[in-house]
């Protein structure tokens, strides 16, 4: 199984924002087939320096990864991250 993890720092940090982003990253459940589980959580210590957002996806394969990557639901909320993304981080692996 592939885990990604994507930490995402938003540009304007309000709660509602971060919300607002949290609900467009879960709205892609269940509308990618290879997507075998997917969770959005809010930092609860936020700080100048931490990230806003932890996306953790699960995937059957890198092949499927790829695959989410390339699908219509997941360009559609990446055009949205881009938009309010401040700066990235990820850590991708295989369990």
């Amino acid at each position: 199984m592939i885990v990604n993890n994507l930490l995402l720092k938003l540009k304007n940090r309000d709660t509602e924002n971060i919300k607002k982003t949290q609900e467009a990253l879960l709205g892609m459940k269940g509308k990618i087939e290879v997507l075998l589980d997917i969770q959005a959580e809010l930092n609860i210590r936020p700080s100048q320096t931490a990230c806003d957002i932890i996306l953790i996806t699960r995937f059957a394969s890198m092949e499927d990864m790829n695959a989410y990557l390339a699908h219509p639901a997941h360009l559609e909320v990446a055009k949205f991250i881009g938009n309010v993304l401040d700066t990235q981080a990820s850590v991708c692996y295989e369990i």
